[in-house]
């Protein structure tokens, strides 16, 4: 080992420098930016710099948007706020049963003009996705239990209208994502949103239609989707008027 006085404040000193190894090259060989004798000339070795990755930029997450039933008073506890999802997801079910009893008969079809369609994405609008799935989940699951709360009174499982209940589902967890993007703000994003959900809706009693009364696909179109369209558009439109006033009456933008 070398003695420290062979070091300067430069690195290795000269002598250190030129000491020759077993294979016969200097330390200076080795080293970078240092001279190295070949003969009667001086060669540098250039300085090899090492370089450095730039940091890797993380993706925040983009904030997600309140939706209407955010905006009432928050609970004080963890159970106060369990207690407080749980009567929404109640009260969701209940408006849904309750609008499901304005039913009007269509010659021809086994599906009535019934206001759940419109409850359905309206719940799943202002509770969110996770509330929406659950409380329109529960209306389902009660109602083929036997509580008397479908379309007219009905009830049960038996009966070839159960898809589009079904698919109400669905259209509140996609209705609710959307509002937690922010499209419930806006007349135009509010449009596209309840047409989404109409065609959850579709997607699942068309088919669910035709399976149950050995129809074809075409047929049950013509019997439970094509009479339907223009009181689901004059229901888009009273959600497109409601939903985005309701939010310019609140004074926010979530």
């Amino acid at each position: 080992m070398h003695n420290c006085a062979d070091v300067t404040d430069r690195g290795w000193s000269q002598a250190e420098s030129d000491k020759q190894g077993p294979d016969g090259l200097s330390v200076a060989d080795a080293l970078p930016g240092r001279p190295r004798r070949i003969g009667s000339q001086l060669f540098t070795r250039p300085t090899v710099f090492e370089r450095k990755s730039p940091p890797m930029a993380t993706a925040t997450p983009a904030p997600s948007a309140t939706v209407l039933a955010d905006l009432l008073p928050q609970a004080a506890t963890r159970l106060g706020a369990q207690a407080r999802d749980l009567a929404l997801v109640a009260g969701g079910a209940a408006l849904t049963g309750l609008a499901a009893q304005f039913s009007v008969n269509v010659p021809g079809s086994p599906v009535p003009v019934t206001g759940q369609t419109f409850a359905a994405l309206l719940v799943g609008t202002a509770l969110g996705a996770r509330r929406g799935i659950a409380s329109l989940g529960l209306y389902l699951l009660a109602g083929m239990a036997g509580l008397p709360w479908f379309a007219q009174g009905s009830s049960g499982w038996a009966m070839p209208s159960l898809g589009y209940v079904i698919g109400f589902v669905l259209a509140a967890g996609l209705t609710g994502a959307l509002a937690r993007r922010g499209a419930d703000r806006s007349p135009l994003r509010t449009a596209a949103a309840m047409v989404l959900g109409n065609l959850a809706i579709y997607a699942v009693g068309v088919p669910y239609l035709a399976l149950a009364l050995h129809l074809p696909l075409a047929r049950a179109a013509e019997l439970g989707l094509y009479p339907y369209l223009v009181g689901d558009a004059l229901k888009a439109a009273l959600a497109v008027g409601a939903l985005p006033l309701t939010w310019k009456l609140l004074g926010r933008r979530g």
